[in-house]
């Protein structure tokens, strides 16, 4: 049986605080930041496109749906962002880059789904991967990295493709709390 990681991981610029969540504003102050974000140059974000924000509202929205059908009850209208085990490499997209984790242990089922990859190409890609467009539940990961991998110890430099970790979404502000 492959080995769980233990803790999800949250990554942030040290600057601006863990779990600042543009999804969290209104689509306007969303955008402002956004905006700024990419004026400056600094930082993964900076490189997002035009359309990012709607995208992942929709993305967001299409999850959180398959998510209550597998049984998920969430709290949050829009989801925090954590990975399940250690990636340097998201580390790496901050100027200042800061790392919580938590155990997970902490999270109850009904509170957290997650994707294989990243939500924008695990939603997005048309590749035929059977991962792809599926969301799954904190009971299924023993056996999704059982036939898939850790993407993070496959692929740590993306020279495989775009998924480099599993994203967990949390939808519950609680276990996110000292």
């Amino acid at each position: 049986m492959a080995m769980l990681p233990d803790a999800l991981y949250h990554y942030y610029a040290c600057a601006r605080g863990p779990f600042r969540n543009l999804s969290d504003l209104p689509p306007e102050e969303a955008e402002a930041i956004l905006s700024a974000i990419r004026q400056k140059g600094e930082g993964f974000a900076s490189r997002r496109q035009a359309d990012y924000l709607t995208i992942r509202r929709q993305l967001e929205t299409f999850v959180r749906a398959r998510f209550i059908e597998k049984g998920g009850q969430p709290r949050r209208e829009r989801p925090h962002y954590m990975i399940l085990g250690a990636c340097d490499w998201v580390k790496s997209w901050y100027t200042a880059g800061c790392e919580i984790h938590i155990p997970l242990a902490k999270f109850r089922p009904e509170q957290v789904s997650f994707t294989y990859g990243d939500t924008f190409p695990a939603m997005r890609c048309a590749d035929g991967k059977p991962y792809r467009r599926q969301v799954y539940g904190l009971a299924e990961l023993p056996d999704l990295i059982e036939r898939f991998g850790l993407p993070q110890d496959w692929n740590a430099d993306g020279s495989q493709g775009p998924d480099r970790y599993i994203e967990a979404q949390v939808w519950d502000d609680t276990p996110l709390r000292p």
